[in-house]
C-alpha cells in the first residue's frame, strides 16, 4: 500500500514542477532597468530559513517542555501566521512613505527614531548572524550523523561549517538571480522529500503513536489549567517562547522587500509561507515526537532519525542530505537579508563605499564582511548548537517586539487614513505585542547567555549609531529645507486685512483651491518622513524636533501673538473624523488644544467640519 501511494505522489509532484518550471518569469524578471524577483522567489528564499528550523527547533523545544511541544509547535504556527499579517501591513506603510526594504530597521526608524532603530538593527543582525551559524552547524551534524567516526572529530566539524559559510558567500557574490534560481531547485527537492516524509509518517501511525499524541494534549491541559491563572499564563508564555524558534525567518520576507516591486508581492509570499512551512513544521514535529525513539539522544538529528525509523536507512540518508541542503540555504537567507538591512543603513548614513556592487548587482563587500563575522562567532562558540539557539531566540523575539510595538504606536498616532488597501485590528496588534513582550521577558531570564550577548551587541551598536547619527543624520537635510517662522509672519503682516487666519494642516491633506493673502496654512512634519511638498505659496512647513506637537503649536502661536499684536487672529483646526478606537491619540490632542484659549485669550479658535461640498477639508493637526 505505502509504495503505491508514494509512487503516485512522486509522479504527481514531478508533473506539477515540470509544468511550473515551463512558466516564464517564474523566478525573476526585468522591468524598469533592473532585475526584480517574483513573490515566489522571495517566499522560497525565506522559506529555506523557516524550513531549516524543522531540523533543530522541535528537539530544542522538547528539551525544555517535553511532550507539550507537539501542541505548542502547532499553536505557535497559528500565532506566527497571525503575526505575519502585521508584517504585510508594515510593508504597505513603508511603501506609502516611499521606503523600500529594510524591514524592522526602516519601520522602527520611521516611527521611533534613529536610536531605537539601531537597537532593531542589532537585534535583527544577531538573528541573521546566528541563523547562519546555527544552520551551518546543524547542516554538518545532520550530514555526518550516519558516520560516527567523523562525528567525533570536532576540528572536522568546524572546518565543514566554515566551508559552508564561505561557499554561500561566494554564491551571493555571483548575484541575486543566480542565487534565487539555485534556491528554487533546492525548494523542489525539499518539497518532494518532505511530502514523502509526511505521507510515510501518517501511514506509519499506530495506536502507540496516537496514544502519545493524546498524552501530549493531556500534558498541555495540565500545564495550563493547574494552579492559578498567573501560573497558567506563565506556563503558556514559556511554552510559546521555547517553540517560537521553530518559525525563524518570518521577518526575512519584510527585510527583502527591496527585491520585489510592491507590498502585494510581500503579501503573497506570506500566504505561501503560511500554507507551506506553517503546515509542514507542526505536522513533522508531531509525527517525529510521537514516534518510539530516545529524543535526548537525537537532539541534533531528530528528523533524520525519524525518517530512518519509518522508511529505513536509505531514506534517512536522503533526509539527512536534504537537511544539509536546506540548512545551507538558510545560511544563504541570512546573507541575503542581512545584506539588504546593511545596505539600507549604509545608504541612509552615506557609507557608499560599503554598498558598492559588482557587475552582477551583488553587495560583495557586505557579503565578505558577513562571512568574516559568521566565522568569528563559530570560533567564539566552538560550534555549540545549544549556545547558538539560546542566543538566537532572544534576538528573534526582540525584533518581533520592536516591529509590533512600532506598528501599534504608529496606528495610535496616525490611524488608518493613509492606508486604503490593508489594515488590521488594533486590538489584535496589542494582544500580539503583549504575548511577545512576555516571551521576551521570560527568555531574557531563562537564557542569560543569550540575553548577555544581545545586550552587549545592542549596546555597542547603539553607541556607534549615536555617534554616526550625530554626524551623518539625514534628518538634518530635511530640517534645513523647512520654512522660516519669520517668513510666515512677514507674509501675514503684508496683508491689509485686519483679520488673519492660521489653518493647521496635516502633511497628507489635499491642496487648497484658493489663496488668500490674510491666511496661511501650517504643517508640522517629522524630519524622518521628509518635508512634505509646498502646496501653495502661503503654505509653511515646520519640523518637529525635540519637543512635542502641542508644545510646537504653542511656541508658534506665541511668536504670532508677539509679532502681530495689532491684528485679530483666528486659529483653525479640522474636525477629528477618525474613530476613537482606531485613533485614541486624537482625543488626547483635542484635550490639549482645549487649553489654548486660556493661554491666548485674544485669539479666536475654531474647530470646524466644512462639509463635503467644500473642496478642502482641514483635518486635526495631530
Amino acid at each position: 500500500m505505502k509504495p503505491a501511494v508514494l509512487i503516485a505522489l512522486n509522479l504527481g509532484l514531478i508533473g506539477f514542477f515540470i509544468f511550473l518550471l515551463r512558466k516564464p518569469g517564474l523566478v525573476s524578471y526585468y522591468h524598469g532597468g533592473r532585475w526584480w524577483l517574483t513573490w515566489l522567489s522571495i517566499a522560497v528564499l525565506t522559506l529555506m530559513d523557516a524550513l531549516s528550523s524543522v531540523f533543530y527547533a522541535p528537539a530544542e523545544a522538547y528539551r525544555f517542555i517535553g511532550p507539550s511541544t507537539i501542541f505548542f509547535v502547532a499553536f505557535t504556527s497559528l500565532f506566527i501566521q497571525y503575526l505575519s499579517t502585521r508584517m504585510v501591513e508594515i510593508s504597505e506603510i513603508l511603501e506609502y512613505h516611499r521606503i523600500i526594504g529594510g524591514g524592522v530597521y526602516s519601520f522602527s526608524y520611521l516611527v521611533l527614531g534613529p536610536m531605537v532603530s539601531f537597537v532593531a538593527v542589532s537585534s535583527i543582525m544577531v538573528d541573521y548572524i546566528l541563523t547562519a551559524c546555527i544552520s551551518a552547524v546543524s547542516a554538518v551534524l545532520n550530514s555526518i550523523s550516519f558516520f560516527p567516526g567523523l562525528a567525533q572529530s570536532h576540528s572536522l566539524t568546524i572546518g565543514l561549517v566554515l566551508a559552508i559559510i564561505w561557499g554561500i558567500a561566494g554564491l551571493n557574490i555571483l548575484g541575486i538571480r543566480e542565487n534565487a534560481g539555485f534556491t528554487f531547485i533546492i525548494f523542489i527537492l525539499a518539497a518532494v522529500v518532505f511530502l514523502n516524509l509526511i505521507t510515510s509518517g501518517v501511514m506509519s501511525l499506530d495506536s502507540e503513536a496516537v496514544a502519545r499524541l493524546k498524552s501530549s494534549l493531556a500534558d498541555t491541559r495540565t500545564s495550563l489549567s493547574g494552579g492559578s491563572w498567573t501560573q497558567g499564563y506563565g506556563n503558556f508564555i514559556s511554552h510559546v517562547a521555547f517553540c517560537i524558534l521553530a518559525y525563524s525567518g518570518v521577518e526575512s520576507v519584510l527585510q527583502t522587500a527591496g527585491l520585489v516591486r510592491n507590498w502585494r508581492e510581500i503579501k503573497k509570499a506570506y500566504i505561501f509561507l503560511a500554507l507551506t512551512v506553517g503546515v509542514v513544521t507542526p505536522v513533522v514535529a508531531a509525527l517525529a515526537l510521537s514516534s518510539p525513539m530516545n529524543y535526548r539522544e537525537h537532539e541534533g538529528d531528530l528528523i533524520t532519525h525519524y525518517a530512518t525509523i519509518i522508511n529505513g536507512v536509505p531514506f534517512g540518508v536522503v533526509v539527512a542530505a536534504l537537511a544539509s541542503f536546506v540548512l545551507i540555504m538558510a545560511v544563504n537567507t541570512a546573507f541575503v537579508a542581512s545584506s539588504e538591512l546593511l545596505e539600507k543603513v549604509a545608504h541612509r548614513y552615506g557609507f557608499n563605499w560599503l554598498i558598492a556592487t559588482n557587475r552582477r548587482q551583488s553587495l560583495y563587500r557586505i557579503h565578505l564582511i558577513n562571512a568574516a563575522v559568521f566565522t568569528a562567532i563559530i570560533f567564539i562558540t566552538q560550534g555549540s548548537q545549544m549556545i547558538l539557539a539560546d542566543m538566537y531566540a532572544i534576538g528573534l523575539v526582540a525584533s518581533f517586539c520592536i516591529n509590533i510595538g512600532s506598528l501599534f504606536i504608529y496606528r495610535y498616532f496616525m490611524g488608518t487614513k493613509e492606508v486604503t488597501h490593508y489594515s488590521t485590528s488594533r486590538l489584535g496588534t496589542l494582544i500580539i505585542f503583549i504575548i511577545l513582550i512576555s516571551c521576551f521577558i521570560f527568555l531574557a531570564l531563562a537564557k542569560p547567555h543569550g540575553t548577555l550577548m544581545w545586550a552587549i551587541v545592542s549596546g555597542v551598536v547603539l553607541i556607534a549609531g549615536f555617534i554616526v547619527a550625530r554626524k551623518r543624520a539625514p534628518e538634518r537635510q530635511e530640517i534645513a529645507k523647512a520654512d522660516s517662522e519669520m517668513e510666515m509672519i512677514i507674509g501675514l503682516a503684508q496683508s491689509s486685512d485686519q483679520e488673519l487666519a492660521l489653518i493647521f494642516r496635516r502633511p497628507m491633506e489635499v491642496e487648497p483651491d484658493k489663496i488668500k493673502d490674510n491666511e496661511v496654512y501650517v504643517t508640522f512634519y517629522s524630519p524622518r518622513q521628509g518635508i512634505p511638498p509646498k502646496l501653495v505659496s502661503n503654505h509653511y512647513r515646520f519640523p518637529l524636533v525635540k519637543i512635542g506637537l502641542y508644545q510646537r503649536i504653542v511656541a508658534l502661536l506665541k511668536v504670532v501673538e508677539y509679532e502681530l499684536s495689532d491684528r485679530r487672529i483666528t486659529v483653525h483646526f479640522g474636525w477629528p473624523m477618525s474613530s476613537w478606537i482606531d485613533r485614541v491619540a486624537i482625543g488626547v490632542m483635542i484635550f490639549k488644544l482645549m487649553r489654548l484659549p486660556r493661554i491666548f485669550p485674544r485669539f479666536r479658535f475654531v474647530i470646524i467640519y466644512p462639509g463635503k461640498s467644500d473642496a478642502h477639508e482641514p483635518l486635526p493637526a495631530g
